[in-house]
């Protein structure tokens, strides 16, 4: 069992408990299947392990945008009302950095994982593993690090190269990375 499985059923069995306990708090805790601790028992390393089966590309990522990203981030990743998500390129050892996804994000594999854990804000976790590929293609495509044809899967997104990769220092440098 990962250690965030182990980690999220010890906090349902505690939640549970403090139900049960007749002074607790009505409310607090709700119990879940083991079906759903599966469903968010997942992680995604920078070497790709933990990447699932299935395929996207940058043309079938924007209109996955424009539908369910392009409200909150803007057009083209730019302009919107929460993070923006492209250009910044060169400004991160500036007095004013631009922290996108390809001025600063060490990972490729990284986005994937944000991806498909946290959006869209609305309702996480709904995408499908071909549509989280989709848009992670189209982010590193806006952001000029593959072209709008690359299909990126559990093979190819391992080895995209983020611009800002080589400025991140590890303190605890994960064996995948070294060996």
């Amino acid at each position: 069992m990962s250690m965030s499985r182990l980690m999220l059923l010890a906090v349902v069995t505690l939640s549970a408990a403090a139900v049960a306990d007749d002074e607790a708090k009505p409310g607090l805790g709700v119990p879940i299947s083991e079906a759903d601790a599966a469903a968010v028992d997942y992680v995604v390393l920078p070497d790709g392990t933990g990447l699932p089966d299935g395929d996207g590309d940058a043309r079938r990522g924007e209109a996955l945008y424009d539908q369910h990203c392009i409200a909150c981030h803007g057009a083209e990743g730019e302009n919107g009302i929460n993070d923006r998500l492209a250009g910044g390129h060169g400004t991160i050892n500036t007095d004013r950095p631009v922290r996108t996804v390809g001025s600063y994000w060490p990972y490729a594999t990284t986005v994937f994982d944000y991806l498909r854990r946290a959006m869209p804000y609305t309702d996480p976790g709904s995408l499908s593993e071909n549509e989280v590929y989709s848009l992670t293609a189209y982010l590193l495509y806006i952001n000029g690090i593959v072209d709008a044809d690359a299909r990126i899967d559990a093979e190819t997104l391992p080895a995209v190269k983020m611009p800002n990769q080589d400025n991140f220092v590890w303190v605890y440098e994960p064996k995948a990375l070294t060996e």
